[in-house]
């Protein structure tokens, strides 16, 4: 075991990561707005509120994007921002919400759910499922309709959207219209130093997984839980009933060869809906490639939009 890989030392490593994170964004504040998510995309309009969704784990605090329709109230897309289940990077997803407002025509609630090691496994897939369905029950009072709901994420959210569609399978709901999981990590049972990459150096490197896993999950014995590790081989379950899956995985990602295995045992249930491999793309590439993330956020509306109108005349 590395040193890194010791609970204890990937702790202190992860709470100096996010305490870098927290003095980044307020270098980038004191800048204006230029190193701000804001500007990107710049043609997707910022309409936000906050709420905050009660939970057994902790309250969670959430931005909510408004689309410009009019009419009924519009299907909801529940967003879960990446980091590792480490990092607090929920602003890093705006461009995303934005996008997906705009373009899909739904209510997006970005999630700032609770991260490790200050809350670690089980408590933040609890947490993100709780979140939706609270905002499946409480769509009349806020604007969305409820009925009409798709969960994602980005990384880790991935990995989160994929643990609330085994919740919701598990405890009968709520009823979820899509999941959509973007370059997520599917597979903490086998080990980072065992996972290759297409390229010699990708952006996620082991030594950060391990940090990211170990302060996530502490004891490698929980590493194949079924909210964690879905693509392993020792998750044999039938997951016929589970919500329709688009699944994104980026062609040079340390992460990819899960994605591609889950993406597969979807196929196999009957729930996968499209899987896209985004060619010559790394971990967190729509990050910083505003070419290649308009496609592949494209491709999500798309989806998403689809999925949450199905059966609702001249809607999709």
């Amino acid at each position: 075991m590395s040193l890194l890989a010791r609970p204890a030392v990937a702790s202190i490593a992860a709470k100096s990561m996010q305490r870098l994170a927290v003095l980044a964004d307020r270098r980038s504040a004191g800048r204006g707005s230029a190193a701000s998510h804001h500007t990107r995309l710049p043609e997707f309009p910022r309409t936000v509120h906050e709420l905050t969704v009660p939970t057994s784990v902790a309250p969670a605090r959430a931005t909510v994007y408004t689309p410009a329709t009019q009419g009924p109230p519009p299907p909801v897309h529940v967003n879960f921002h990446g980091g590792g289940y480490v990092m607090p990077l929920t602003e890093i997803d705006d461009p995303l919400c934005r996008f997906l407002a705009a373009q899909a025509g739904v209510v997006v609630i970005n999630v700032d759910y609770v991260v490790a090691p200050q809350h670690r496994f089980p408590a933040p897939p609890r947490q993100a499922y709780e979140v939706v369905r609270w905002v499946a029950a409480h769509g009349e009072q806020n604007g969305w309709d409820g009925t009409r709901l798709s969960v994602g994420g980005q990384s880790a959210g991935g990995g989160l959207a994929a643990a609330v569609a085994r919740q919701a399978l598990e405890e009968g709901g709520p009823s979820l219209a899509l999941q959509v999981l973007h370059y997520p990590p599917l597979d903490l049972a086998t080990s980072a130093k065992d996972k290759r990459a297409a390229i010699a150096k990708p952006l996620l490197r082991p030594w950060m997984a391990e940090v990211f896993d170990s302060s996530y999950v502490p004891d490698p014995r929980d590493r194949a839980d079924r909210l964690v590790s879905p693509a392993h081989p020792s998750d044999t379950t039938d997951l016929k009933g589970i919500a329709p899956a688009l699944v994104v995985t980026a062609e040079y990602d340390l992460l990819k060869a899960e994605g591609v295995r889950y993406a597969d045992r979807l196929r196999q249930a009957g729930a996968l809906v499209e899987h896209y491999d985004v060619p010559e793309a790394d971990h967190g590439y729509d990050g910083t490639d505003d070419e290649k993330a308009r496609e592949v956020y494209a491709l999500i509306a798309r989806q998403v939009r689809r999925a949450v109108n199905a059966g609702v005349p001249d809607a999709t």
